[in-house]
């Protein structure tokens, strides 16, 4: 190719510089072949660095290119949202073979209305991906657990992802049902951790096997109650199903570190209910980080910054940055360390959040700075409990209806 443009730019050199054409030539400027010269010299080193797609790729591109207009028009048919398909997950469209009537049948024979089936296929298009047999057989092994298909369509309503997964999982799934079931676990926990975190359903057995011996080691060794191991066990997966997937090993490596932080073994226990599992996800590192700046923020001693660590575990897996900034967000608000070492809690909300509670509790009256801070912690249900009692208190009194009321600041 690069050769022959040269040859092209000789040709047309050699005849501007005939004498039969050196008048037209002359109307030419000279910079005219130098530019082409300088174009074609480009495109010889584009062609040296541009790779060859082979043929078979470049086919297979094209076909993607075309979208399945079955699945499109029965995308349709169900009312999903065919714009929110093709803008987050529009590579599903382009797949063959595909079965949307299928599985929206599936969903159907369970109960499921048509809206559910809408939402679920709009959030979750790879639904229309799974062969017809493999999601029976996903089926029937859910149902293993759960107790009538309207749980399962309210499971699958919110994480159609754990239902819709790959059928090479479909063994492991089995064998990790049986093991749980083995441990006399709840069914609905069994359910929520297969919901929640499919990744443990989905690997061999001998994994989780492995997790739940260590963390019931760990419970014995810590002076728990083997009678409240199950319900400890329960809880504990419940409230953090990725739990089953950290390493042993951590787990026992922050038990230590923390044991020679001078933390007794019911202390332990108590902290390692409290962490909801996240004791398996602390870093040794960053924990020794986090401890001593709260001890030197705080200004207390090693026994009283363990009172407030049990109150609030919080203080072990917060970076410093967070803290830093809920402490100074603490402080322009009028709080005091005191309060703070009463209620150490507070540290668990977000400066936003904490910022929102006082101003409603300034527009009452109320002077947060001279209080405790029992009133702004806890969830949002908590606060709107607290903040209901505080304009209960406000009210005219019952026995004296001509009482005035305290205008609000």
């Amino acid at each position: 190719m690069c050769l022959n443009i040269y040859a092209h730019l000789n040709v047309f050199h050699n005849k501007t510089s005939h004498p039969l054409t050196a008048a037209k030539a002359s109307e030419q400027p000279y910079d005219f072949v130098s530019m082409l010269r300088l174009i074609a010299t480009s495109l010889c080193l584009r062609c040296q660095h541009v790779p060859v797609l082979p043929s078979n790729l470049r086919a297979c591109s094209t076909r993607s290119s075309v979208e399945n207009q079955q699945t499109v028009e029965a995308l349709y048919e169900l009312s999903v949202d065919i714009q929110k398909v093709r803008k987050l997950k529009g590579w599903v469209l382009h797949q063959n073979p595909a079965y949307t009537k299928e599985v929206a049948g599936l969903l159907r024979n369970m109960g499921a209305s048509g809206p559910i089936i809408a939402h679920i296929l709009a959030v979750h298009p790879e639904a229309v991906l799974c062969n017809p047999e493999q999601l029976q057989t996903q089926q029937e092994l859910w149902m293993s657990v759960c107790p009538n298909h309207r749980e399962l369509i309210g499971v699958i309503e919110k994480f159609p992802a754990s239902f819709f997964t790959a059928s090479s999982h479909h063994e492991n799934q089995r064998k990790n049902i049986a093991y749980f079931q083995s441990l006399n676990l709840n069914k609905r926990i069994i359910t929520k951790l297969m919901a929640s975190a499919p990744q443990s359903f989905g690997r061999p057995v001998e994994q989780n096997q492995l997790m739940v011996c260590t963390l019931q080691q760990a419970y014995k060794e810590l002076g728990g109650d083997e009678a409240n191991m199950k319900i400890w066990l329960q809880k504990l997966m419940s409230q953090n199903p990725f739990v089953l997937l950290k390493p042993p090993e951590m787990l026992r490596q922050n038990l230590v570190f923390l044991k020679d932080r001078g933390f007794t073994t019911s202390e332990l226990l108590r902290l390692l209910s409290k962490l909801r599992g996240f004791v398996t996800e602390l870093n040794l590192d960053s924990m020794c980080r986090t401890l001593a700046f709260s001890q030197e923020a705080i200004g207390c001693s090693d026994a009283e910054l363990r009172e407030i660590i049990l109150n609030c575990p919080a203080l072990l897996y917060y970076p410093e940055s967070t803290l830093t900034e809920r402490f100074e967000g603490l402080f322009s608000a009028g709080i005091s360390m005191s309060q703070i070492i009463q209620t150490p809690t507070v540290l668990e909300l977000t400066t936003q959040i904490v910022n929102y509670r006082i101003h409603r509790l300034k527009a009452r009256g109320y002077d947060i700075s001279a209080g405790s801070l029992d009133i702004i912690n806890g969830t949002k249900k908590d606060f709107e409990v607290s903040f209901g009692k505080l304009q209960l208190c406000r009210e005219r009194p019952l026995f004296n209806p001509v009482a005035p009321l305290k205008a609000d600041d």
